[in-house]
């Protein structure tokens, strides 16, 4: 009777037919040098024949019911028998030989969850872009470091193993390439011991099916989910206060028909962005809250609160027929004038703003409130 695996080997794949079997060749020799019982698990969406070569060669081969890195791994860990999981891509371009670099640290209990790190390696000739090594993948790096306090040098990195009671822990969902930030983010939330690991990266030896603006906006993206502060809050808020004080300063001075119409009609824009800014980190929040991917806070539980939303709607609807109010006053003012021109832009802008606040309120707390509604829902 066979052994139960003591590590899972889990390799996407997708159209990889030159290089799945020396991915394979290396795991079974890698694992029998360490004396280690284990399997290998391909995740295949591909139409050449990677599929049969990886039976062949003895691996199992699961088809995920969508394309997807996350979707490939996922489908795999549903397999999985293994005590460890190690992740690798089949295109060998992470050298498979140096599998137990990561796990030595998982069995000896000194680490959770183990990153390979090629900028602390070796990277080989043409492995990598210059400007992925340089410049996009240190800037996310860096982003993901800064938002979430972790300290990786290459957090995008493929190669990367995990022990299956800390993976457990885990809520991950990404389908797609996000997927890598999501499993550093949940590993962090859920306090997991993290080390990286320098490793060697070779050339691809088929075209990369990688997208470099595409794959690093969805990256950036799903860290902006899971903190919105920075992104949406802080510059929102900066924003906001800056359009109220240039709008009700202008407006107060008087003579901005002559003087600082334009700056006037600034003030009012940014008022409006910067009240929408906000709004849309609010959504973000509560979205991730919701969906279990950030924590709830003092401040977004009171946001939550129905009492609170309440309080919302009636505030932005004082604020709306505020606006409506001081328009009105300028309309019966420019009737009064025979229709002829009227020395009124400052009233009639600072009606507009309370009037669009107001509509902006009204709407976030309705669509909060539908939010809500989902998650008693579920």
């Amino acid at each position: 009777m066979m052994n139960e695996p003591q590590v899972s080997v889990i390799i996407p794949c997708m159209n990889e037919e030159k290089t799945i079997g020396t991915c394979i060749r290396k795991v079974w020799s890698s694992l029998d040098q360490e004396g280690l019982e284990g399997e290998i698990i391909v995740s295949d969406n591909s139409t050449d024949n990677s599929r049969e070569i990886a039976r062949s060669m003895g691996a199992k081969v699961v088809i995920p019911g969508n394309k997807g890195y996350g979707n490939a791994f996922l489908e795999a860990v549903k397999h999985a028998k293994g005590r460890y999981f190690l992740l690798a891509d089949a295109d060998d371009t992470y050298d498979l030989w140096e599998m137990p670099k990561f796990l030595k640290p998982l069995m000896a209990n000194e680490a959770d969850f183990v990153m390979g790190s090629r900028l602390k390696g070796d990277i080989k000739k043409n492995a990598m872009p210059w400007l992925h090594r340089y410049i996009g993948n240190p800037i996310l790096t860096c982003t993901l470091n800064e938002l979430f306090k972790t300290r990786l040098s290459d957090a995008h990195c493929g190669m990367r193993a995990i022990t299956k009671e800390a993976f457990d822990k885990l809520d991950l969902k990404s389908e797609g390439m996000e997927f890598a930030s999501e499993m550093i983010i949940e590993a962090t939330r859920k306090k997991l011991r993290i080390t990286e690991v320098p490793i060697t990266y070779y050339p691809r030896q088929t075209p990369s099916k990688l997208h470099s603006w595409g794959d690093g906006w969805r990256h950036l993206r799903f860290m902006m989910i899971y903190n919105p502060t920075p992104f949406f809050y802080i510059p929102g808020f900066l924003i906001f206060m800056l359009g109220i004080f240039m709008t009700f300063a202008l407006a107060i001075k008087g003579n901005v028909e002559t003087t600082s119409l334009h700056s006037l009609v600034l003030g009012s824009m940014l008022a409006i962005i910067g009240t929408q800014m906000i709004a849309t980190g609010i959504y973000m929040k509560v979205h991730g809250i919701i969906h279990n991917r950030i924590d709830k806070s003092r401040i977004t539980a009171r946001i939550m609160d129905y009492h609170s939303l309440e309080l919302g709607l009636l505030s932005g609807i004082l604020l709306f027929f505020g606006g409506m109010f001081l328009g009105s006053h300028v309309f019966l003012k420019w009737i009064s004038a025979g229709y002829g021109s009227l020395s009124e832009v400052g009233n009639a802008v600072i009606s507009m703003v309370l009037a669009a606040l107001g509509v902006q309120i009204i709407f976030s707390a309705l669509i909060i409130s539908v939010f809500m509604l989902d998650q008693k829902e579920n």
